[in-house]
């Protein structure tokens, strides 16, 4: 069957089964016609989760927490590497990905649990590990904010990843984190050209409205840079200078990128959506992907993930390196956050 073309504002069309289900099916084309795919509302379940800080000693991330208040994530980039962890709850990585969210609706009684443990041992938290925590579904929710808002009274630092200009609405939190050193945001900016942000990343904010978060939070001096990931090969490669230099120009003062990474279910999904929309080059594309991941499509080692291996990823990488230094882009002094500060739900606050 001809790759079919996603619902607007979603990132695929496909539903496929997750890898835990019993049983699946196979939809065969009889030549009689093509089905539309329906549009779906996106539904939120809410969830009471039975823990918040999630730990990781991937050697690859610059942190060893995270919190994520929210499962699945509505922006639908189809590339998403956590489209595989939807499968742990019965649903599938594709459209239920997108349009069948879960929030955690005790995410701030359990953090302050979880924080006034008498060994917890004080280090940076990471928000956007796994899914963007400024999804629109944050306008109602508001579990980000408040979460932000329990590290600000306890004067826990904390680092946000995200690809949402709903981040300025907590520009109040994040000024005071910023004045005690306490927090750095990093925007995901993949391209700066509008119809291929429409279709990769379909309700991701707009490029111009990434880089005026950037500008934003510059101008309000909180540490703030740019993560152009992902590089995709023969797709937005080749805008990683102009993404550099545009995000340099509103005001990041630091920049990292990442290869595209197509774990588990997300091979399938990407290779469908190359086929929708880059049909003459999708088998290229794929080729390039393979020569960077040892001739599969994933390759999960530590150390290989992020930037991947052969002549490709090594220009890339080389292209980033003179890059940020001709850009300065590599102050990373800027991102190195006060621990000591840190004073435990129940605790003696500082008298000075």
């Amino acid at each position: 069957m001809p790759a079919p073309l996603p619902p607007r504002g979603r990132g695929t069309a496909s539903n496929p089964f997750n890898r835990f289900a019993p049983t699946t099916s196979v939809a065969l084309d009889d030549g009689w016609f093509q089905e539309v795919p329906p549009s779906r509302a996106t539904e939120v379940r809410l969830e009471t989760a039975k823990s918040i800080i999630t730990r990781n000693q991937s050697p690859d991330l610059p942190f060893d927490r995270s919190v994520n208040p929210y499962r699945g994530c509505e922006h639908g980039c189809i590339y998403c590497y956590a489209r595989p962890s939807h499968a742990y709850w019965d649903m599938s990585p594709g459209l239920d990905f997108e349009t069948r969210l879960i929030a955690k609706t005790n995410a701030v009684a359990l953090l302050e649990q979880q924080l006034s443990k008498p060994g917890y041992q004080c280090a940076p938290i990471n928000l956007g590990s796994n899914t963007d925590p400024y999804q629109p579904i944050e306008r109602e929710h508001r579990l980000t904010r408040q979460t932000l808002e329990v590290l600000l009274r306890y004067r826990h630092p904390v680092t946000i990843v995200t690809k949402g200009s709903l981040v300025l609405r907590d520009l109040d939190l994040l000024t005071e984190l910023a004045e005690q050193n306490l927090v750095a945001v990093m925007i995901s900016l993949t391209t700066l050209d509008d119809e291929l942000k429409r279709t990769l990343e379909p309700r991701a904010a707009a490029p111009s409205a990434r880089l005026r978060a950037i500008r934003v939070l510059r101008e309000n001096r909180i540490p703030v840079g740019v993560l152009c990931s992902p590089m995709i090969p023969m797709i937005n490669d080749m805008e990683l200078e102009s993404l550099l230099e545009a995000a340099r120009d509103a005001g990041a003062r630091q920049a990292n990128y990442m290869l595209l990474r197509l774990p588990r279910e997300v091979a399938p999904l990407f290779e469908e959506w190359l086929e929708a929309y880059y049909p003459q080059r999708a088998r290229h594309v794929m080729s390039i992907i393979r020569q960077c991941r040892g001739g599969e499509v994933y390759d999960s080692r530590f150390g290989h993930r992020f930037k991947g291996e052969g002549p490709f990823a090594e220009l890339l990488a080389q292209r980033f390196a003179v890059a940020i230094r001709k850009l300065g882009l590599n102050r990373r002094r800027d991102y190195e956050l006060d621990c000591s500060r840190f004073c435990p739900p129940g605790g003696q606050m500082a008298l000075l």
